[in-house]
């Protein structure tokens, strides 16, 4: 049997390798960047890994014997998961390989801007020295942390923030509100998320729903002192709309991990926003984290080609 990995970024393949040798399959890896790419080279493979190329329509009619897709992550928006049902093929993600990670960064990135930290730091490179921030310095205790999307991310970021004395809120129209009382979480309407928030943090799929969720009415909705975290999808987000309300006063800070084009355009808005602190999409990455997503992947590809169930495979209802 054949495996591809379609394209990744990784620099070690030994559990995908492991995997394929134990069971006398073979193992191609590409870094492909078109579906026209992905057909030349996958038409004919038994399972795909794939990170970041768009998997089309095309590319699942062209599949001959794909027992299953595995996405290396948890995102699936590359995929057509419409085309993948007509066609008959499993699609699989990997959701809980970096919760911790990504909780941890979404924890890191809210502390670093209620503290102003790239501001201090900056002051002391250009030979200053001084005693006040720009913007007035908030205490954690009392203020409100929100996050949009009560998950197993959402929830893991809350219960770092619940530590340092925030009261925590929540929206999911998926949680019921004594699920979230009972973890002391308060449940919020979706208007009332962006206008009661402090600091709200986003952990939500991107859909055709929650596509730029945040626009520019939904930031001037906000706090002026309210900081907004985005470790999840880029397209929650209108970035543009987001520089803009930043460079305007609307909301006070904006960590952003995740970005509707990455890498980003040179010219965007927010590299000139100095109360933005961005990072390239690394809130998953650790050590640890990189390599159990690659064994969790390979296991999942071994299970479908041994036809057994699959341990997380989208369904579409």
């Amino acid at each position: 049997m054949k495996v591809v990995v379609t394209d990744c970024n990784f620099e070690s393949f030994s559990e995908e390798r492991a995997m394929c040798e134990r069971n006398g399959y073979t193992l191609e890896i590409h870094q492909c960047k078109t579906p026209e790419e992905v057909i030349a080279i996958a038409a004919d493979a038994d399972a795909l890994f794939v990170q970041y190329v768009p998997i089309t329509d095309a590319v699942l009619a062209a599949l001959k014997c794909c027992k299953a897709i595995v996405r290396y992550g948890i995102g699936l928006d590359n995929i057509d998961l419409a085309a993948a049902h007509k066609h008959n093929v499993p699609v699989c993600n990997v959701p809980d390989y970096g919760i911790d990670e990504v909780a941890d960064h979404a924890a890191a990135l809210t502390l670093a801007l209620l503290r102003q930290l790239p501001f201090w730091d900056h002051s002391i490179r250009q030979n200053r020295w001084p005693s006040t921030a720009p913007t007035p310095m908030l205490s954690c205790k009392g203020m409100t942390f929100a996050v949009a999307g009560a998950g197993r991310i959402g929830r893991a970021t809350l219960e770092r923030m619940h530590v340092f004395g925030f009261k925590l809120a929540a929206y999911d129209p998926f949680v019921p509100e004594k699920d979230l009382s009972a973890i002391g979480v308060e449940k919020l309407s979706l208007d009332e998320l962006f206008t009661k928030a402090d600091v709200l943090s986003l952990h939500l799929p991107l859909t055709k729903e929650t596509h730029h969720l945040v626009n520019r009415d939904r930031l001037k909705s906000m706090k002026k002192h309210a900081i907004l975290i985005n470790t999840s999808r880029g397209g929650l987000i209108d970035t543009y709309a987001l520089a803009a309300a930043l460079d305007a006063g609307d909301i006070g800070h904006a960590g952003i991990d995740v970005h509707e084009k990455e890498p980003m355009d040179a010219s965007h808005p927010l590299k000139t926003c100095q109360t933005a602190l961005l990072t390239p999409h690394i809130a998953y990455y650790s050590a640890a984290s990189i390599v159990r997503l690659q064994r969790m992947a390979a296991e999942e590809v071994e299970r479908a080609l041994y036809g057994k169930p699959l341990r997380c495979q989208f369904k579409i209802v």
